[in-house]
């Protein structure tokens, strides 16, 4: 959420921001509401600061009771018009987004991000590509026709030695994270409702995204930050304290609705996965430094297992709702001859702990809010890279070195 004297004081900035992110708001429809609720509360303080003085010394001054009645009704009639003022303008600061960065590049949609560099070497290959589920297929790793019988589309059985792969990998990075000195987290993968829209989940993907269940009024989480960014809602902070940086292991689920016919055949694009998250606190003006720290660890990672992948700095079109500033992470994948997302990592600024009231004490004593920062550090989608990537001739997938000690064997054969 943005500050409200933000936006009556950058009217046109927050204007450019919805128009480069798509985001159909009424901006001024905001600042008529806001002037309307200031004017309205001015003129309730008004007439109760009245009530109070008339009901101090007019109790048997008949002139003064029924000046006191009238000022009653008034305050009565007025009060439901203000409600219905700020429940209009608080769904519309809802559905503001954040504003981008300076060099977060304009465009509509996807098209529009920007390859900031390419890193590692394209593997070549002296026999005939097969895909990540050919070879899973062979290997007896993924069974998708069995999940669909018993759950549908976009499910699969994991099995075998690559359930030990993607355990492995998970293990691998909390072990990176707990030596940089992140707390490693199993957090919670329901979140009320009241969380979700403080993580500007709910305005971002609606509820054809979001899996809900009414009768808990839970959500699903899509997302690992989505349980650790409302860790500490309505928290303050000691400065001692940040920047606090978190490692979460959770599943995670999405309905997958915009996405219908793309990739339904594997598991790129499922309903249900696991992901390994980051998740940071840092003052204001530590938290650009922090985000180029998460893209470092995610490049680190990627290094680590010799996956060659390519970095994008995210366009206004494609950035979201919360981020100011988001890079991508896509990493190579033979079968397709192109690169595909396995990582992002934002920077949210303040708009999260806006709406979650979290915010930090500083030296001084002012009470400020905090920004947020969140990054993948691994989810299930590496495991395809590897597949491809690392496939031998005899059908074989050669594991990266730095997991052969995880998983106790070298090759998958």
């Amino acid at each position: 959420m943005l500050d409200i004297n933000f936006i009556r004081q950058n009217p046109e900035k927050v204007k450019e921001a919805c128009k480069n992110k798509n985001a159909n708001v009424d901006v001024d429809r905001v600042l008529e509401l806001d002037k309307k609720k200031r004017e309205l509360m001015t003129e309730l303080e008004t007439l109760r600061a009245e009530q109070n003085k008339i009901s101090r010394g007019g109790k048997e001054n008949n002139v003064l009771i029924t000046q006191a009645k009238e000022i009653k009704e008034k305050i009565k009639s007025m009060e439901p018009e203000l409600e219905e003022i700020e429940a209009e303008l608080k769904g519309l600061l809802l559905q503001l987004p954040n504003i981008p960065f300076d060099d977060v590049p304009v465009g509509k949609d996807d098209s529009g991000n920007v390859v900031l560099r390419k890193c590692g070497k394209i593997p070549r290959f002296n026999f005939p590509v097969k895909d990540y589920m050919k070879i899973a297929t062979d290997l007896d790793l993924i069974d998708i026709e069995r999940a669909s019988k018993i759950s549908g589309t976009r499910f699969s059985f994991i099995k075998n030695q690559l359930v030990i792969l993607h355990l492995s990998l998970m293990r691998y990075g909390f072990d990176v994270l707990i030596k940089e000195g992140f707390t490693p987290l199993l957090p919670p993968k329901m979140i009320t409702a009241k969380m979700a829209m403080g993580m500007g989940y709910l305005e971002q993907t609606d509820d054809s995204e979001a899996y809900f269940l009414p009768k808990d009024n839970l959500y699903l989480i899509g997302t690992s930050e989505q349980s650790m960014g409302t860790m500490h809602s309505d928290e303050v902070l000691d400065e001692k304290e940040l920047s606090k940086r978190y490692v979460g292991f959770t599943t995670c689920f999405r309905r997958e609705a915009g996405s219908y016919g793309k990739d339904t055949g594997g598991i790129l694009r499922v309903h249900e996965f696991d992901k390994l998250e980051m998740f940071c606190l840092t003052k204001p003006e530590d938290s650009k430094k922090m985000h180029d720290y998460l893209l470092y660890i995610e490049e680190k990672l990627m290094k680590s297992l010799g996956l060659p992948y390519q970095v994008l700095n995210i366009c206004t079109g494609d950035l979201g709702l919360p981020a100011a500033k988001k890079y991508d992470i896509e990493t190579w994948l033979p079968s397709e001859n192109r690169y595909r997302e396995t990582h992002s990592t934002s920077n949210c600024t303040d708009f999260q702990t806006r709406r979650l009231n979290i915010r930090y004490r500083d030296k001084s004593g002012k009470i400020n809010f905090v920004h947020a920062i969140n990054g993948t550090a691994f989810s299930m989608r590496p495991l395809i890279m590897i597949i491809e990537n690392y496939q031998q001739k005899d059908g074989s997938i050669k594991l990266p070195k730095v997991l052969q000690k995880y998983c106790g064997f070298k090759v998958i054969k």
